[in-house]
């Protein structure tokens, strides 16, 4: 959809006057993770193990150095300021400030959240937000989580907080915040008793600074403290003067977020540390300042809720403390706030299905509140803050030792905030495909973001994640700037041309740095997909060869066409890209024949019809690694379609095509010309020929093997038989079997799992080629949906079939179940938009709330409109 066509609402304006910054809508936001501690970034042991170093039980107690956390909070874009919420029941030994979880080690299956919260609603600017969570009455089970969770294995589904029955009758808190101004936030915090008789709760609207005066920044300490009318003055050096006040009588409690060192170490402290509120609140300690200042402060509230009843406090941080910013007025903005966000999504999501409005919406809003400030200097994080004890040596061996120019201090778009509370490369190209629908300035300067000289690696690399940057993802970012380029109307060539640039030096790195034979066969490694074949992809194999991957080398092939593709755009406007833009199609076929064959070895199978790694021997033997997984499947993505009429305008090129066709006839069985009456010649540009295509396509349209009711499975269902690989020399890798739902292995942490389930990032891109190919091909080729139904329909009709199957994740059934779901019960509508889901029944797994790239659901509804 172009940007243009959609009608304008007042939260269009505010997008309008964010970007051209006239008027600071974006300044806060929901931009707090909903997990700091057990995070590299947190971790200064001497052995790299970050889950353990930091704590869930220590986070009260420890400011800390690079980021904050909290539940349902909002802070500044530099987060200077923070805005969070605690809870207590009366009977729990601390707060509920932060979400609780399991480490990586303590999961049966991973790393793992154990509460219930939903994002329900937000809008760009952030000027509309609205957030719901599930607090027990009773006490909330610590450890009967921790304990039930460690005797399960990892063949045995996870122990999660309904199944403990500590929400029955829980505590439904609720979050609603509207903007009046881009500095005047009103908060709605209602608790709602759902229990059988009389409860008390305590709500404590807080905020507090990020420490940045006890580190190398050197910033001054700023203050909270005490205004005569009971509210809390905020002062500080950037952000100004701000008056925090709230509804009610509250009394107003005043500690420091600085590190409780009595508790954690036994040694001299400060008074009134960071858990000093959670001590005074849960224990009556003297841990809160009687004189009433401080960097970290509260309202207490005590309130006593009649069944079925509700009870409100409300909360406004603005530049005074106007008389009526809590009665009247508030009504007033939190209801104007309401109907334009209603208006606002009227108008983005125009024409789609009344079913489908609740699922886009409640994705944006996910991917909304998964915007969180990250901030990561690993100089100082490898050498050492002056005033701080020095960190252990060796840490740059064990972990981004060689990203010492990396600093990061931005808010980027997280996978999971909780889960995974850091960006990663090639999720995060993913997010910006569904932003761009929303907000297409936050979503291009995401994706210039992370080719910025502070953040690309001198040699072109792109950083992968914190646990180790040098990890290779899968080169998506060229596919999502022209998705971008495209949703935003097709207009922006400033910004397709600066990520032009940054990505040619990218894409150098991959041709330089994982093409060991320099024969277009690209080894890859990681490329995110974890435990997918038989063994890791990181390293060595088990035997003297290297591995040359199916998927690393469709990579680049797609990444050539994705290239070639802007060149194409830009050099409409300017002819100089011509030249480049041959580099990119002559390289594309280089890789297209290597990867098929015609040369030295090849990647295809012609006997089974589809693609395997392929496993280089140092005896010069090649063993085809016979997985049928999402591996096979990424050439269905490196395909592209150009017509004459584009080539018309740009002779330097068109001229250097023709001749490759005329000369090399290898080439040209890589690039396929068609002639439709009525319309324009066009070229197909792909790895896959048709024949071949049809091919693929029996095993991915088919029941028994890749076809899942709800998507394509990661991995093929005739694995039910495991595929053992024999490697010679009585060397056999690991079997791989088909998991349909969580990972029964522990490879990567066991914490995710690519054999089985259906994932969005992957179905996104083989849709997306095959209606590439539909385009091109038409009604000349026809498959089987399912297979062996004796149904044929064309190419595009088998993506839009697709497209359905993973919406259909989110739709209630006619029993008014929600596959997504499983047999948990949510509440009103309201949806989780997990990691990966079962390859069988749907259900959502791992990461429960990574709203990221599954937010990919809402591209594929705008694409299904008329």
């Amino acid at each position: 959809m172009a940007h243009e066509e959609t009608p304008l609402t007042a939260e269009h304006t505010r997008l309008a006057e964010a970007d051209a910054g006239t008027s600071a809508w974006r300044r806060f936001g929901p931009y707090v993770a909903e997990r700091a501690w057990g995070t590299v970034r947190e971790d200064y042991s001497a052995g790299g193990d970050a889950w353990d170093n930091l704590t869930h039980d220590e986070a009260r107690s420890m400011a800390y150095r690079w980021n904050e956390d909290g539940m349902a909070a909002l802070c500044d874009e530099e987060q200077y300021l923070c805005l969070g919420l605690a809870l207590w029941n009366g009977v729990d030994p601390i707060l509920k400030e932060r979400m609780f979880g399991l480490t990586n080690s303590e999961g049966n299956h991973g790393e793992d959240v154990k509460e219930q919260w939903w994002y329900a609603d937000a809008t760009p600017t952030s000027s509309w937000l609205s957030w719901r969570y599930h607090y027990p009455r009773l006490a909330f089970p610590y450890e009967d989580l921790l304990v039930s969770n460690e005797e399960r294995g990892r063949l045995v589904p996870e122990y999660e907080i309904a199944d403990t029955g500590a929400l029955d009758g829980c505590w439904v808190v609720t979050l609603d915040v509207a903007k009046a101004a881009p500095d005047d936030l009103r908060l709605s915090y209602r608790v709602t008793n759902t229990g059988a008789e009389e409860a008390t709760i305590h709500v404590l609207p807080q905020a507090w600074f990020r420490n940045t005066w006890s580190w190398a920044e050197g910033h001054r300490r700023p203050v909270l403290s005490l205004t005569p009318e009971g509210g809390i003055a905020v002062q500080h050096g950037v952000l100004g003067s701000l008056v925090l006040t709230s509804s009610g009588s509250p009394d107003a409690l005043f500690c420091d977020n600085d590190t409780n060192t009595h508790r954690l170490y036994g040694t001299p402290g400060p008074a009134f540390p960071k858990d000093g509120i959670n001590d005074h609140v849960v224990s009556g300690a003297p841990t809160v300042n009687p004189q009433r200042t401080g960097t970290k402060a509260a309202f207490w509230h005590v309130l006593t809720v009649e069944p079925g009843a509700t009870a409100e406090v409300r909360v406004r941080l603005a530049p005074d403390a106007e008389k009526d910013g809590l009665g009247t007025g508030f009504d007033e903005v939190h209801a104007l706030r309401k109907a334009e966000a209603d208006a606002y999504y009227a108008a983005v999501l125009r024409g789609l299905a009344a079913e489908h409005l609740p699922i886009a919406r409640q994705a944006f809003a996910g991917l909304l509140w998964g915007k969180c400030f990250y901030h990561y200097n690993v100089q100082v994080w490898l050498d050492g803050d002056p005033a701080q004890v020095d960190p252990p040596p060796g840490r740059g061996q064990i972990r981004n030792g060689s990203w010492r120019h990396l600093d990061n201090r931005d808010v980027i778009s997280m996978p999971d905030p909780w889960e995974y509370p850091w960006y990663a490369a090639w999720d995060l190209a993913f997010h910006t495909v569904a932003l761009a629908h929303i907000d297409p300035a936050f979503a291009k300067s995401q994706l210039l973001l992370l080719c910025r000289e502070w953040y690309m690696h001198p040699s072109g690399q792109l950083p992968a994640y914190e646990w180790n940057f040098s990890d290779v993802n899968p080169p998506v970012q060229a596919w999502a700037a022209l998705r971008v380029f495209e949703i935003d109307g097709s207009r922006d060539f400033d910004f397709l041309e600066r990520v032009f640039h940054k990505l040619t030096i990218n894409f150098t790195w991959w041709v330089n740095r994982v093409d060991t034979e320099g024969n277009n066969v690209f080894e890859g490694g990681f490329l995110g997909l974890d435990n997918v074949g038989p063994f890791d992809r990181s390293k060595q194999p088990p035997v003297a060869g290297h591995l040359e991957q199916t998927d690393g080398t469709a990579w680049m092939a797609m990444y050539c066409l994705d290239l070639l593709g802007i060149a194409l755009t830009l050099a409409a406007q300017d002819k100089t890209y011509e030249d480049v833009a041959t580099k990119f199609f002559e390289h594309f076929t280089y890789i297209a024949i290597a990867m098929n064959g015609m040369g030295d070895g090849g990647l295809w199978d012609e006997t089974d019809g589809f693609y395997y790694d392929v496993l280089r021997c140092a005896d010069g033997s090649a063993l085809p690694m016979r997985v049928r997984s999402v591996v096979g499947l990424v050439p269905v993505a490196a395909v592209a379609v150009i017509s004459d009429e584009v080539l018309k305008g740009l002779p330097d090129f068109t001229s250097r095509l023709h001749w490759f066709l005329d000369h090399k006839p290898d080439v040209a069985a890589q690039v396929a010309r068609i002639h439709t009456v009525g319309s324009v010649d066009q070229h197909l540009f792909s790895v896959l020929s048709p024949e071949r295509l049809v091919r693929v396509l029996e095993a991915v349209l088919d029941e028994a093997e890749f076809l899942s009711p709800y998507g394509i499975r990661s991995l093929s269902r005739r694995h039910v038989t495991p595929y053992v690989a024999d490697l010679g020399s009585g060397v056999h890798a690991d079997p791989v079997s088909y998991e349909p739902g969580e990972s029964t292995t522990g490879l990567f942490g066991g914490n995710s799992n690519w054999r089985g389930p259906v994932w969005f990032p992957l179905n996104r891109l083989v849709i997306g080629g095959l209606r590439r190919f539909g385009d091109y091909l038409g009604d000349d080729v026809r498959v089987e949906l399912p297979r062996g139904s004796g149904r044929r329909v064309t190419l595009s009709e088998a993506a839009a079939d697709l497209s359905g199957r993973l919406v259909a994740l989110f739709v209630a059934d006619v029993s008014g179940k929600v596959p997504a779901a499983g047999d948990d019960a949510w509440p009103n509508g309201l949806l989780w938009f997990h990691e990966y889901f079962h390859g069988d029944t749907g259900k959502g797994l791992g990461a429960s709330h990574q709203t990221g790239w599954t937010s990919l659901v809402v591209d594929l509804l705008l694409h299904q409109r008329p």
